[in-house]
Order: structure tokens, then C-alpha cells, then sequence
């Protein structure tokens, strides 16, 4: 019997391989075809004649005697500086991580563990926050930042994506504290530990995968920003993403696409590492996260 139920799921299991091979094709093509382009001229990445040079590097070899070349990085990291940019973002990044988990995991448990009812409509009021669009709430900030001369630098820009960024945190980390039992806390505190011991040595440590989890979404929010950081730094405070932004150019000065694609490669790399390295504590927190039914 068992030998007969497992070969009729087996045409399910390799249409689904099938699917997934697909897939992860399909959604890994535009990557894979950047970061080989990145090695190329402009002329035979975005060759009209024949989209084969972009493969074999017609140009590439006759402008440079090989059929790879560095220069669209060297032409983004040195000629353009964009180690700045990458230096700037790591700044934003660093502290709109630190200070959304502090405030979100603070918050977030005081809301947890809260009897009242205005738990619930400070819930509330941070989703609709969270629900307007970008442009939106940064607009607010520019008059007094332009009145008080405080446009252009990263701290400003660091406040303004934490205030964005606040509600989501507060979010996701009070339904990670909703499915601690309030036991343990009470627990901790029979034994003799304050309500903060009793947070930082028995609740923390187990709810740890939430609070990866929520950090990382927290970095990708500032590392992959664009409205805000164009809006509110100056050219010599850009982030990665606005630096990106005007490697292509505009109507009045003309840009370098290959610094572009270089640029974009370097950029999405580290992405992918953090993910591949965080991904057990991703997957466990999403779980322990899950609203219960």
C-alpha cells in the first residue's frame, strides 16, 4: 500500500522540482545576467545589433584584449568614489537598525504585556503611519530641516527612516512577545529578577530569531532607500542606492550605464550573503511570529 501511495505523489513531486527549477530560474536570470554584464563594454551588454556580444564579448575584447574587463568597477569605486557611498549607507543602516530594534523591542513588549486598552490604538496609529507613502511624511521634515540648516546629513536622515521605520518594528516584535507565555516572565521574577532582568536574561534569548528577523526587513529598509536619502542628503552624503541612481545620468548630464551594472552588483552581493547566513533565524523567527488562530 505504501509503495502505491508514494507513486502516485511521485508525478506531483517532479512536476513541483520542475516548478521550483523554473522558478529559481526565472527569478535568478535578471541577476546572473547583470553580474556577467558587469564584465563587459556598454557596447556588447546593450549590443542592438547582436544580443550574442553580451555572451561572447565581441567589443569587450577588441576595445580591452580580453573578453572580461573590470573597468565599469574601477570606474564606479575609484573614479567615481563610490566606497562613499558605501561607507554613507553603512552609517545610515548601522544606526536605523540599532535604534528601530531598541525602541521596537522595548515597545513592543511593553504593548504585549499591557492590559489596557490603549495598546491596541497606538497599534493602530503605527499602521497608519506605516501605510503612508514615503514622500509623504519626508516633506514634513524639510522646512524645519532647511530653517534650522540641518538638510544634507546623515543624522537627519537617520531620524527620518527610524520614525518610518518604527511602526513596522513595533509590529512584528509585539506579535513575537504575544506568543512568549506571560509565565515565564513571572517565573523569572518568583525567582527574584526585576522585570528588566526578567526581559533581558529569559525573554530575549528566546525570542532572538524574532528580533533577527525584524532587523533585517529594518535593514533592508534603509539599505535599499531612495526617496528619502535623495530627498534629504546632499551629493557628498549619498547613500548606494541615489549614488546608483546617477551613474545613469539625466537629460542634462550625460552618465556611465556600466558604472551602473557595476555598482548594482556591488550593492546586491552583500545582500545575498546576509540572507544565505541569517537564513535558519529568518525561517524561525517568521514561524514563532506567526499570528496564532
Amino acid at each position: 500500500m505504501a509503495t502505491k501511495a508514494q507513486s502516485r505523489l511521485s508525478p506531483l513531486k517532479v512536476v513541483s522540482i520542475i516548478f521550483v527549477i523554473i522558478w529559481v530560474l526565472l527569478a535568478s536570470f535578471p541577476f546572473l545576467w547583470t553580474v556577467w554584464g558587469s564584465f563587459k563594454v556598454q557596447g556588447d551588454f546593450f549590443s542592438k545589433a547582436d544580443w550574442t556580444n553580451a555572451i561572447f564579448g565581441v567589443q569587450t575584447l577588441e576595445q580591452t584584449g580580453s573578453r572580461f574587463t573590470l573597468d565599469g568597477y574601477y570606474g564606479a569605486w575609484v573614479e567615481e568614489e563610490f566606497w562613499r557611498s558605501v561607507i554613507n549607507t553603512s552609517i545610515v543602516v548601522f544606526f536605523t537598525v540599532t535604534i528601530s530594534l531598541t525602541i521596537g523591542t522595548l515597545g513592543g513588549y511593553a504593548l504585549a504585556r499591557s492590559g489596557y486598552k490603549y495598546a491596541f490604538w497606538l497599534l493602530m496609529v503605527a499602521l497608519v503611519f506605516r501605510a503612508m507613502p514615503h514622500i509623504t511624511l519626508v516633506s514634513g521634515y524639510l522646512l524645519p530641516f532647511f530653517e534650522w540648516n540641518i538638510w544634507g546629513i546623515l543624522p537627519t536622515t537617520i531620524i527620518v527612516l527610524v520614525a518610518i521605520n518604527q511602526p513596522f518594528t513595533l509590529w512584528m516584535l509585539h506579535s513575537f512577545f504575544l506568543n512568549i507565555p506571560k509565565d515565564m516572565d513571572e517565573a523569572a521574577m518568583v525567582d527574584g529578577c526585576t522585570r528588566f532582568q526578567a526581559f533581558r536574561h529569559v525573554i530575549i534569548p528566546v525570542m532572538w530569531p524574532g528580533v533577527i528577523t525584524t532587523g533585517l526587513f529594518s535593514f533592508l529598509l534603509a539599505y535599499n532607500d531612495f526617496t528619502v536619502t535623495r530627498m534629504l542628503l546632499s551629493q557628498e552624503n549619498e547613500t548606494i542606492i541615489p549614488k546608483i541612481q546617477s551613474f545613469l545620468g539625466s537629460a542634462q548630464v550625460e552618465g556611465n550605464v556600466m558604472f551602473a551594472v557595476a555598482a548594482v552588483v556591488s550593492a546586491t552581493v552583500p545582500l545575498f550573503i546576509l540572507v544565505m547566513f541569517f537564513q535558519r533565524q529568518i525561517v524561525s523567527g517568521l514561524t514563532a511570529g506567526a499570528v496564532k488562530g
